[in-house]
């Protein structure tokens, strides 16, 4: 079957890969579409370092074709939207309502693929960028049958993560003023989430002037090209900023642009030993900055509530989708990506 391996030096489309039939607990799914995300983009680069090789990809959307033992939720035939949560399910933080903090579902890569009989890793214990995958059944969520592929491929990471963020890790609320750096498609969800939770000023910045009709339209009510003009749009600051690039500068101002009791969410990757600094006396106002993984989800409960907020026309992914490529096209869609032309790629199968 065909996919998409990094090993370590390049990238290649490859037709020859296998992937082992399903164990107990676990789900086959063909691929139909799989969003191209930046993180994909980050382990080719380094900033995010994974063992190689590896098949790509971790925000994608299927049809079952086969199920393990035990698995009942889902059954071939079923549409599901894949999440990269492999939680357990049976831990304290499974328990308190918090899998994007199980021990089990973070740096232990599995290996269920094969190229010429060499094992290959699995990314984000996903690897959406392969004609069919196993994942852990908790990552298989079924969706409505009338939902585009492509559509549905975006709710398993940029959806969860960016509204997430604004709805389980912020909570914004309604009334409230939104910063959101950088418009990617993050930061789109941001914006959309936001608009969603009853926000009154959303103040999107991006350096690319292009953008500001699409983030408009996904709900930002004032667009600048940098930082330097929110104090003239929120002259005490914002109750919220999400820093949605993952460069340090941006995270430094993203602090320094909070109203009183704000919080600075930082959802951009940048390399892993990067460092970041800010004056401190600035926190004592009630301040705070906040880590999010995962826009903090639950995908058996988020994904099916977003693909419902989609069906009532609340929710926009079609309008993400703006591009599509066959996989065969894979070093085209990354380029796009990687110069910003599209808010999101997907690769089709």
């Amino acid at each position: 079957m065909r996919g998409v391996i990094f090993d370590g030096k390049q990238v290649r489309v490859v037709d020859d890969l296998a992937v082992r039939d399903p164990g107990p607990g676990e789900v086959l799914v063909a691929v139909s579409a799989a969003g191209l995300c930046h993180s994909d983009l980050s382990v080719v680069d380094g900033t995010i370092p994974f063992p190689v090789p590896v098949v790509l990809g971790h925000e994608g959307a299927g049809v079952v074709e086969a199920v393990g033992a035990g698995v009942t939720h889902v059954a071939p035939g079923d549409h599901v939207a894949l999440s990269t949560l492999a939680n357990c399910g049976t831990c304290a933080e499974c328990d308190r309502g918090r899998p994007t903090m199980c021990r089990q579902a973070i740096g232990r890569p599995g290996r269920p693929f094969s190229e010429d009989g060499r094992p290959v890793y699995q990314f984000a214990a996903n690897s959406a960028f392969a004609e069919r995958t196993v994942v852990k059944a908790v990552q298989a969520v079924r969706i409505p049958k009338d939902i585009p592929m492509p559509s549905a491929a975006l709710i398993g990471c940029g959806v969860l993560t960016g509204l997430g963020a604004v709805l389980n890790r912020a909570r914004v609320d309604r009334g409230d003023s939104v910063l959101v750096i950088g418009t990617g498609g993050i930061g789109l969800n941001v914006i959309q989430g936001a608009r969603i939770a009853g926000a009154l000023r959303i103040v999107a910045v991006d350096a690319n002037p292009d953008k500001e009709a699409v983030a408009r339209q996904f709900g930002a009510t004032d667009f600048l090209t940098s930082t330097k003009g929110v104090k003239d749009v929120l002259p005490t600051g914002a109750d919220h900023a999400f820093e949605c690039v993952g460069r340090v500068e941006l995270i430094r101002e993203a602090i320094d642009l909070l109203d009183r009791h704000g919080q600075a969410v930082l959802l951009g990757v940048p390399p892993a030993t990067a460092e970041a600094s800010f004056r401190v006396s600035t926190l004592f106002l009630d301040k705070a900055i906040l880590g999010c993984r995962y826009g903090s989800s639950r995908p058996q409960r988020d994904i099916a509530l977003y693909a419902e907020l989609y069906r009532q026309g609340r929710l926009l992914l079609d309008e993400l989708v703006t591009a599509t490529y066959p996989v065969e096209d894979f070093e085209k869609a990354r380029a796009d990506a990687a110069a910003g032309r599209v808010a999101r790629g997907v690769l089709t199968f």
